[in-house]
């Protein structure tokens, strides 16, 4: 029967700035008993990577400019985390009442710039004034992980960083890939056969965020402590590729 496993990693520690990834990871793959295979691939919450990274804010160091400002009056959010919001962002694209959607500087279209209040704790202060941003580089970072991942096990694999985000058709938020490394992000099936012979003319398969909708699911959105999921028969070749492969471009953008 062919399946796909899905497995997260239990008992998996909080994350601070400094710490490795790869090794807090491979102990934990240790400890739930999982000995990684050729073609497995783990898919991590962007939180433990922006906070290895350091990505951590506080608002009181923030100092809003007049943009952040008039933002803030359109949509009833603090100046100083708009203004956060701008330096992640190429353009805002919409803003209402509760509501600030950008394109990220990384390409894609989300609320907020992808900066988040909740599972954010820092050390000093008013605990509300802690954000955390996206990784400066999800990419980079998931090859780098991948990379010493290898080292360590030997073991041919791919590595995905994932963040929840709304969509414009649906309500809710689901798991979307930001960046990943020797995984197919995109699966062209144009030219392939269907069932009765018909030839696909436009189908391509988000893979990667297929894959982190599923792992979204397991990781959860509140308490559950569960930032890194194990896949293993994933239905595609490993392949290197690009995040760019998942952005539409502007052009066929229907919803800007």
């Amino acid at each position: 029967m062919k399946q796909i496993v899905f497995s997260a990693l239990e008992m998996f520690p909080l994350i601070h700035f400094g710490d490795v990834l790869s090794e807090i990871i491979f102990a934990s793959l240790l400890h739930n008993q999982v000995e990684i295979q050729d073609g497995d691939i783990l898919i991590l919450a962007q939180k433990i990577v922006s906070k290895a990274e350091g990505r951590l804010h506080n608002l009181s160091n923030i100092s809003p400019g007049e943009k952040a400002t008039e933002l803030s009056r359109i949509t009833g959010k603090d100046p100083r985390f708009i203004e956060l919001v701008l330096r992640e962002s190429q353009a805002v694209l919409r803003a209402k009442p509760g509501t600030l959607i950008v394109e990220h500087r990384l390409g894609f279209i989300c609320a907020n710039a992808g900066i988040d209040h909740s599972n954010v704790d820092g050390e000093v202060s008013n605990p509300n004034d802690w954000v955390l941003l996206l990784p400066e580089n999800p990419e980079e970072s998931a090859f780098r992980i991948r990379q010493e991942m290898h080292k360590k096990t030997g073991k041919i694999i791919g590595v995905m960083i994932i963040d929840s985000h709304g969509r414009p058709w649906r309500m809710g938020v689901v798991g979307v890939t930001i960046g990943y490394s020797g995984i197919p992000g995109l699966v062209d099936m144009r030219g392939k056969k269907d069932l009765f012979g018909y030839e696909l003319k436009v189908t391509q398969i988000a893979a990667a965020d297929e894959l982190a909708a599923s792992a979204s699911l397991l990781m959860g959105q509140a308490d559950e402590s569960r930032p890194v999921i194990h896949v293993r028969g994933f239905p595609y070749e490993l392949r290197e590729s690009t995040f760019k492969d998942l952005l539409r471009p502007v052009d066929q953008d229907l919803f800007r």
